[in-house]
């Protein structure tokens, strides 16, 4: 009898040992909830969002991107936000974001509300969902209890973020590396359809297209002036163009997008790619035909998105300031 009590005790202490030896943690919808007292996180993050979209648009896009650019780089950490002389901030396929000042903003709010408690990373993953209900999109649960990383490097930044040029096929295998299909990969590039690009990322498009001296022959007649009276040959101002030129439809979460770049009126050349790849073109047309399959799968497609490389449980931290570690 004994020496049952003694090893049952002994089991005991050793699960205990284990327990108290490590922390765990797991993203889950409503991770804030009881955290913070009497108030909504989500609720505090979504009235910033509003006011902020009210004033400026591109908030949209800015939300949308920063969350593509952070996840895709050590995952979704918040390591974008982190600022420094060789931080991904400084990568030059960074150098156009914005929403730095929105997330900023946000987390102050938050602090003040609830301090030392929500993660800069999911302060953009809560904004961009925000963002993308108030702008059309479908609303969609959020899945919350991210901790903030320490390090961000521009090298990584440069080798993880696709450039508007890399091929179809290469795309798809990068976002497959991310643990994201083909379908996930077709769906984000939706996001295009309250995006911006400035006319570095798609000039040599106009002008000299892969060295030939001539236009992308697959520009549309009627998209080619309109872009080349934005980004002139000589000119050193680097002008920016809405990525969905659908009229009225800039700053809308819909499928617009995709019935353009079907059109030939995709600005960069992944988008132009998207639409007359053998492998991608029906899904477009999927897309394209039936707006509400976007809005159903954009919101879906999101979350997925940001569970990519999590820091949950004792990792990471939860940064006081969201462009410096604590």
């Amino acid at each position: 009898m004994r020496e049952t009590s003694f090893s049952f005790l002994l089991f005991l202490g050793l699960i205990l040992l284990t327990l108290f030896g490590h922390c765990y943690g797991q993203l889950k919808v409503g991770f804030y909830e009881g955290k913070c007292g009497k108030n909504d996180v989500e609720k505090v993050i979504h009235e910033v969002v509003k006011k902020k979209i009210t004033k400026d648009p591109d908030t949209v896009s800015d939300l949308v991107r920063l969350s593509f650019h952070d996840c895709f780089v050590r995952g979704c950490d918040g390591s974008i936000l982190l600022d420094g002389a060789n931080t991904e901030q400084k990568a030059p396929i960074n150098l156009a974001l914005g929403g730095f000042e929105v997330v900023k903003d946000i987390k102050e709010a938050i602090e003040k509300a609830c301090p030392g408690v929500v993660s800069c990373t999911d302060v953009i993953v809560i904004g961009a969902r925000s963002a993308i209900s108030l702008a059309g999109g479908k609303w969609f649960e959020v899945e919350t209890g991210r901790r903030d990383g320490v390090v961000s490097l521009k090298s990584e930044a440069q080798a993880n973020i696709p450039p508007p040029t890399m091929p179809v096929s290469q795309a798809i295998q990068l976002f497959a590396k991310k643990g994201l299909n083909k379908d996930d990969f077709v769906v984000l590039l939706g996001g295009h359809t309250v995006g911006t690009s400035k006319c570095h990322s798609f000039k040599e498009r106009l002008y000299n297209f892969r060295n030939t001296k001539k236009p992308d022959p697959t520009i549309s007649s009627s998209l080619l002036p309109l872009l080349k009276k934005t980004c002139p040959l000589n000119s050193k101002i680097d002008n920016e163009t809405f990525l969905d030129q659908t009229p009225n439809s800039h700053f809308k979460i819909d499928n617009a997008y995709y019935k353009q770049i079907l059109a030939h009126n995709g600005v960069l050349e992944i988008d132009s790619n998207l639409a007359s790849n053998p492998g991608t073109r029906g899904l477009v047309k999927g897309l394209a035909y039936n707006p509400n399959k976007f809005l159903n799968q954009f919101g879906p497609a999101m979350v997925k998105m940001a569970r990519i490389g999590v820091l949950t449980g004792c990792h990471g931290e939860i940064r006081k300031t969201c462009s410096s570690v604590n």
